[in-house]
């Protein structure tokens, strides 16, 4: 059963204090360019900041949160905060489904809803899954792991197969997510029965000479992303405890640094509201904020950049990569074939990196199609 304590409970003075916080902002002087051309657009960042200081209902929200499925399970004194979304059908092939950044496990429950339960949607019940939608450790509700040597990936094999029980089970993520995805299957191909991916881990070395026009390109490709966009991850790699207090003590500072990246990432055309509403973005906000948990965020940036965090070398069980067209990269399919034993290659029509909110039909319908021919029966936990 769903938890019956509430996972976030804010009392009217923290609540208080942030609205004190957003109507005291000391905002920076404009500089003479356009919009988003050198960063969050003041005007825009602005109007968000004065509708959470004094037309947000965060209260309405928090209830949201807390009914959804939530528990929590303690994994040798490593808490971790999960949704449960028990499949319609006996047979649901259970699927852990791994968020990113800056995200959290609230972008994936109207596809969890969609995999429990298909029938609602159109679909075969036949096809269900039952889903599990855990919160990276330092993300929310799930607490950071107390030291720098513990691996996601190892933790949800205890939470699938120690905790939940299930012997065999398969996974999604994105972002943050395919990493974590990747690792798991390679560290227990036993148990993954397959992983469905928005993002591909770079082979682990290969000879220029052999790199095809596609390959080539999609590197140079890269390149250029990361000098034109990468930025955010540098300092979140290098230095994040510099960037942390001002997130941390400043919630006009803590959205504009995410909402740039709702908005440079997604399939929106430069208009947030086509893809997010303003309370989707302030309720991501909120939860970073009321939890204290953007420090903790930058953990596996860090981490993965101090080698902290294992490479994925060869994935062999099969692997999906579903490609939305305003994510961040676009593998060619040979190049992720370096890496992973992959069996099925979607571009997708429209998306961005935020697939499973802004397109959370096609995700189900590929996560679905690709995961139909590896099942077998899987009895419930």
């Amino acid at each position: 059963m769903p938890t019956t304590t509430p996972v976030i409970e804010v009392d009217d003075a923290r609540l208080e204090d942030l609205r004190a916080r957003l109507r005291a902002t000391r905002w920076p002087e404009p500089w003479p360019v356009d919009g988003w051309e050198a960063g969050t657009d003041a005007a825009e960042l602005r109007r968000l900041a004065e509708y959470w200081a004094s037309g947000y209902d965060w209260h309405a929200h928090e209830a949201a949160v807390n009914a959804l499925p939530s528990h929590f399970a303690d994994l040798d004194g490593t808490a971790v905060h999960y949704l449960r979304y028990d499949g319609e059908h006996p047979g649901a092939l259970p699927i852990v489904l791994t968020h990113g950044w800056p995200s959290t496990v609230l972008e994936l429950t109207a596809l969890a809803e969609r995999l429990a339960t298909p029938s609602r949607h159109g679909g075969d019940a036949r096809d269900a899954f039952t889903v599990i939608v855990p919160s990276l450790p330092g993300f929310a509700f799930s607490p950071q792991r107390p030291g720098l040597s513990e691996q996601t990936h190892e933790l949800w094999h205890r939470l699938m197969h120690d905790h939940l029980g299930f012997r065999r089970y398969a996974a999604h993520g994105g972002d943050l997510g395919a990493g974590v995805t990747s690792r798991l299957a390679e560290a227990h191909p036993g148990s993954v029965v397959g992983i469905h991916l928005l993002a591909a881990a770079a082979p682990a070395g290969h000879d220029p000479a052999s790199l095809t026009p596609e390959e080539a390109a999609h590197l140079a490709s890269s390149a250029a992303w990361q000098a034109e966009e990468g930025g955010y991850m540098h300092q979140q790699s290098t230095r994040p405890l510099t960037l942390a207090p001002a997130l941390t003590d400043s919630p006009a500072g803590l959205l504009s640094w995410i909402m740039e990246k709702y908005r440079a990432w997604s399939d929106c055309g430069g208009d947030l509201s086509t893809r997010f509403s303003d309370d989707f973005l302030l309720t991501q906000a909120s939860l970073y904020w009321f939890t204290g948990t953007i420090a903790t965020s930058f953990r596996p940036y860090y981490e993965y950049a101090h080698d902290l965090t294992r490479r994925v070398r060869r994935v062999d069980v099969p692997t999906a990569l579903a490609l939305f067209p305003a994510d961040l990269s676009q593998p060619p399919r040979s190049w992720a074939e370096r890496t992973y034993r992959l069996t099925r290659y979607t571009p997708m029509p429209r998306g961005g990196h935020f697939a499973a909110h802004e397109e959370p039909a096609l995700l189900a319908d590929d996560i679905t199609a690709f995961f139909r021919e590896l099942r077998s029966p899987h009895p419930p936990a």
